[in-house]
């Protein structure tokens, strides 16, 4: 059974009358552990796809399994506890709290757990251990670079170890430096079993990935693995460092 399964998907938004189709029947498989970039242009789809795989928008059309269930037959409240459960998010903006230790920010997702207890600590700590960042456990989050910043995002998208963590665009405010430093984060997790979702419009971070499936103008236009030239790229990419 594949952890995410989209059948004719399709998102379409009504704007006083004007409607505007962001995704257009989409279909594809996706199995536990694999490490897939959603890959397009500005204005292609890919974050519109992302929010819908996320539980973060309801599609318009067509059919979405995460791990077996039909997430169409489930309500508002439903919807928010298995994202909760099985989805980690990690952003661009990085969307911390401001004013907010690393701690508390990485602790947030366990407070809507209703599973959580006194283990919080522990596993916010291994988060943070697992991303290399647990020296900054008290530091407020505008204390931190920007790299920093990321690292904390993804801890935060760990500590419910999710089925599914979704990169939106990770490497977008970071410097190329930095950027390699997320990235093999990001290899780090999927090799440890973690399955990584990634939405890019670069095709060297793309090439992190073991697939690439690219949107244009709202449709899948390919799904292929990456090819060995593009690893080469990735590989490059590496020797900024």
């Amino acid at each position: 059974m594949s952890l995410i399964k989209v059948v004719d998907l399709s998102k379409t938004y009504d704007n006083e009358g004007v409607k505007t189709e962001a995704v257009k029947k989409v279909s594809f498989n996706i199995e536990k552990g694999e490490f897939v970039s959603i890959m397009g242009p500005s204005g292609s789809g890919k974050s519109t796809l992302m929010h819908v795989l996320g539980l973060l928008d309801r599609p318009s059309g067509g059919k979405y399994f995460l791990d077996g269930e039909n997430t169409s037959e489930l309500t508002d409240n439903q919807l928010a506890r298995l994202r909760n459960k099985k989805i980690g998010f990690v952003f661009q903006a990085f969307n911390l709290l401001p004013r907010t230790t690393v701690f508390e920010n990485v602790e947030l997702p366990l407070v809507y757990d209703q599973k959580a207890n006194t283990n919080n600590s522990r596993r916010v700590m291994s988060a943070l251990r697992s991303v290399g960042i647990e020296n900054r456990a008290n530091y407020f989050s505008n204390q931190l670079s920007g790299g920093e910043k990321q690292r904390v995002a993804i801890a935060r998208a760990l500590v419910n170890d999710p089925e599914v963590i979704f990169a939106d665009e990770p490497t977008g405010n970071l410097d190329s430096k930095t950027g390699v430093q997320v990235m093999e984060i990001l290899e780090g997790l999927n090799r440890h079993g973690h399955t990584i979702i990634l939405v890019t419009h670069e095709t060297i971070t793309a090439s992190y990935a073991n697939r690439i499936i690219k949107i244009l103008d709202g449709s899948l236009v390919s799904d292929r693995a990456v090819s060995e030239k593009k690893r080469q790229l990735a590989e490059q990419r590496k020797k900024i460092k």
